[in-house]
């Protein structure tokens, strides 16, 4: 009856944790993050109003990075726009969301977004004749489309490109690391020569194990 019992507590402990792992793992994929502006800010295709805003990334079958932005909530859908990691951006251990200063009244625009432990952006990808205006205003680079509007379709095929602040066209894999930097591997430690044989040692040990047992054996006998 006791096998039993622990058997079972043991089941149920295995399965609280399988359930939390995978609630963690759904947490952390989609990097939902709730997010308040105080005052209007820009992203792709539309500026959003201050307030506050979900962000999360799309369960998507193909290798894009496709964020969507919904409200506080997350009831209705406010934008779908593309974004590329960024291992040159600036690590954090925050949500951090990093933004393309504008001069006079206009809103700032949106470049990148981070989630708690990644280290790397999702940095957001403006139709082609924004990126260059915020290319030119920034002197930074951004990465580009050709098209100002997505579907489903076209969002997961369109080129993503990268312009520079004199308006050139450039492979984004050229000027921005969208992979982790490669790890140099570890140098590979030398093993020394053996100058001597264990041999004489092993030969030490067992002279010395022989003694201590017959010393033993003598002082037993002496003792009866």
């Amino acid at each position: 009856m006791k096998n039993v019992k622990a058997a079972f507590c043991l089941l149920a402990i295995s399965m609280f944790g399988a359930t939390v792992l995978s609630s963690a793992r759904a947490d952390t994929w989609d990097k939902k993050t709730v997010v308040t502006f105080s005052q209007a800010v820009e992203v792709p295709g539309k500026v959003l109003p201050a307030g506050t805003y979900t962000f999360k990334l799309l369960d998507s079958p193909s290798d894009r990075h496709i964020v969507q932005i919904f409200t506080a909530d997350g009831s209705h859908i406010i934008a779908t726009i593309l974004a590329i990691n960024n291992y040159r951006l600036e690590p954090t251990g925050d949500t951090v969301m990093k933004f393309s200063e504008r001069p006079g009244d206009s809103p700032d625009a949106l470049r990148a977004w981070f989630y708690p432990g990644d280290n790397f952006g999702q940095e957001f990808v403006y139709p082609k004749v924004r990126a260059i205006q915020l290319a030119q205003t920034t002197k930074v680079i951004v990465p580009a489309v050709a098209i100002d509007t997505f579907d489903d379709d076209t969002i997961k095929t369109v080129p993503i490109v990268a312009v520079t602040p004199d308006e050139k066209e450039v492979e984004v894999a050229t000027v921005i690391q969208t992979t982790p930097p490669a790890v140099a591997p570890a140098a590979e430690t030398e093993e020394l020569p053996q100058t001597a044989s264990l041999m004489p040692l092993l030969a030490l040990l067992g002279a010395t194990f022989i003694g201590l047992a017959l010393g033993l054996k003598f002082v037993v006998k002496l003792a009866s």
